[in-house]
């Protein structure tokens, strides 16, 4: 818990920024420029789509700026990097899921493969020169805030290559007036909870560590050089999640027998954006179109592509209706998934009957899957959906005593989703966020936790979206971050930290918000931590450009701060020496005001 109000040094709003009378002999005005900003050191963890895209706009807008982005892995890319696993795309147009600012034309297809991915993200790390300020294969693994000083201790592994190819580990302390974290929620895979897994005698594989032993298996190999050896294999594929959808069907034509082991239950949709395939693809049941050269030509006028774009957007955006309870594009959907998927499985009928879901549509991940309804109908594929009982060193043995022998046991069986971090997250009085996060996370607008100053999450709790764009929320989080980043430099603050009763309003106001969501259904979803009833812990409370508008323009009001200069209570302090840097600065040009990209000219009337 923070300290209360009146505890010493910790000040509210209206205290930093007046709380004593205007006629007191003893203030001094600040020797110093009034907008010369002050240094500012701000880390950021992680080197994915957020803090790649934060470090661009900490550059571009934070003067006198520190930055290092720590990242653990030994490329940029994030879940684009770490991630391998045959198959794996993304399930939303690859014209949405990109940078407003960093647009890119020559997108081999709608739905864009992972390893495409990841090239987009390197192009914008190069593009934007952020390379000299990320930090490769270096994981943090404490972070400490130190109350007296203000800063972040930060405790980083640095791993060493050696020239013989094996590596070491040295620790480092570096510090931060400003965290900025960008870890994400699905970055630790775990393995599932099987009797036994330890003792098969094949080869285990994980989806999110793609380590198959098989040709090349660098960090940037393509997944079919990964399983030339397996034509001859018999495969297990544990798990029915976004994974597992996508690795079916790719593997299906490369191994001798594949069997997917099914518990649960989900809706495999029709794609997303589907009306635009169709259109552009000029074919109803297209799952998926490569663009042309004419079509990455045709986009290379800005007005052209910004329209495609924004059609894109739009559709995906409409979707938000369909996940409100009883709304009729909930039902339409419902009634069109469930015909697709009946049609999708005619050659084997029996298995909608235990993969066909009675919750609402997209309580749980909603994935489109292309083939892979069409290849559990597949002569070398085994749909089973009888709880696996045991591993044993030979194959799998389910509850009703059947055993299957397999060469090799692939589990997609997705991450840690409790929110809880690896390593010691440390706040005031030494809370950490893990005790925080006791029974489930509880944030302010999804980026800030009471009692953890100058710390901004991005895609942390409660930030996902159910439809639409993800990528728009996540840079109005950076643009959230920096804008603190900025009052803390302008106005000569110590410390920004969210109000416990702020957190309590917004956790009411999701309480609120969820019972009338297909979200608050009874399913078992990553959304709720795993659980088939209980908080929603993932999702955003409302469609992806209602986040838009929350992050838009700060609350100042809901945070508490710290003067950085000892024993000053004016409001006015940071006002400094009464003068600016073009008053005072050679060189800096004091008609700035009239400079055409600063005049704001208002349009005339028609």
């Amino acid at each position: 818990m923070p300290p209360a109000d009146d505890a010493p040094g910790l000040v509210n709003d209206a205290q930093v920024n007046g709380a004593t009378s205007s006629t007191s002999t003893a203030f001094k005005a600040g020797d110093f420029i009034s907008d010369e900003p002050r240094p500012m050191k701000v880390v950021v963890i992680g080197a994915g789509f957020s803090g790649i895209t934060a470090g661009i706009r900490l550059l571009q807008r934070v003067r006198n700026l520190d930055l290092t982005i720590y990242e653990a892995n030994a490329g940029v890319g994030g879940t684009w990097w770490t991630n391998r696993y045959p198959g794996i795309a993304c399930d939303i147009p690859a014209h949405s899921y990109q940078l407003t600012f960093a647009e890119n034309p020559n997108w081999s297809a709608f739905y864009s493969p992972g390893p495409e991915i990841r090239e987009y993200l390197e192009s914008v790390v190069k593009k934007y020169k952020l390379m000299p300020y990320i930090k490769l294969q270096h994981k943090l693994i404490r972070s400490e805030y130190d109350e007296q000083t203000g800063k972040w201790q930060l405790t980083i592994q640095r791993t060493n290559l050696e020239p013989t190819g094996q590596s070491d580990t040295e620790d480092f302390v570096d510090t931060a007036d400003v965290l900025i974290t960008g870890i994400g929620p699905l970055n630790r895979w775990q393995w599932p909870d099987i009797q036994g897994l330890e003792t098969f005698e094949g080869k285990v594989v994980h989806s999110a560590q793609w380590e198959t032993g098989e040709g090349d298996t660098s960090p940037t190999a393509k997944w079919e050089d990964t399983v030339k050896g397996w034509k001859d294999k018999k495969v297990a594929v544990i798990g029915v999640g976004s994974s597992a959808i996508q690795i079916v069907p790719s593997l299906q034509p490369k191994v001798a027998h594949l069997s997917n082991f099914v518990r649960g239950k989900t809706w495999i949709s029709s794609v997303f954006g589907q009306r635009l395939v169709a259109e552009i693809s000029k074919n109803e049941g297209a799952s998926n179109y490569e663009y042309t050269d004419e079509d990455k030509k045709r986009f290379l006028d800005a007005k052209v592509y910004n329209e495609y774009r924004r059609e894109i957007e739009r559709d995906g955006n409409t979707a938000y209706q369909a996940t409100l309870l009883g709304s009729p594009m909930q039902e339409g959907a419902r009634n069109l998934f469930r015909a697709e998927m009946i049609r999708r499985l005619a050659k084997r009928p029996w298995i909608a009957d235990h993969i066909l879901p009675d919750f609402a549509v997209a309580c749980r991940r909603l994935t489109p899957g292309p083939g892979y309804l069409e290849a559990l109908c597949e002569d070398n594929v085994e749909f089973v959906p009888d709880v696996i009982k045991q591993v044993t060193p030979s194959g799998i043995e389910t509850v009703d005593g059947k055993h299957r022998d397999f060469d090799i046991v692939v589990c997609a069986t997705g991450f840690d989703i409790s929110w809880k971090q690896p390593f010691p997250f440390i706040g005031r009085g030494g809370v950490t966020i893990n005790e925080k996060h006791q029974p489930h996370p509880r944030t302010y607008l999804s980026v800030a936790v009471d009692g953890f100053p100058n710390w901004f999450c991005l895609l942390g709790p409660n930030s996902a979206v159910g439809a639409g764009s993800l990528l728009i929320v996540m840079e109005r989080q950076v643009d959230y971050a920096v804008q603190a980043v900025l009052k803390l430099q302008r106005e000569r603050l110590k410390s920004i930290e969210v109000k416990k009763e702020a957190i309590d309003d917004f956790d009411e106001y999701l309480e609120s918000y969820f019972p009338k969501s297909v979200f608050g259904s009874k399913c078992k979803s990553w959304y709720k931590m795993g659980k088939e009833e209980g908080r929603v812990v993932a999702l955003w409370p409302g469609s992806p450009l209602h986040a838009v508008h929350a992050l838009t323009h700060p609350r100042w009001e809901d945070y508490d701060y710290e003067p950085l200069d000892p024993g000053v209570k004016n409001r006015f302090y940071w006002l400094g020496d009464g003068s600016t840097m073009a008053d005072t600065v050679p060189g800096v040009d004091s008609s700035w005001y009239l400079d055409p990209k600063a005049v704001d000219v208002p349009p005339v009337p028609a």
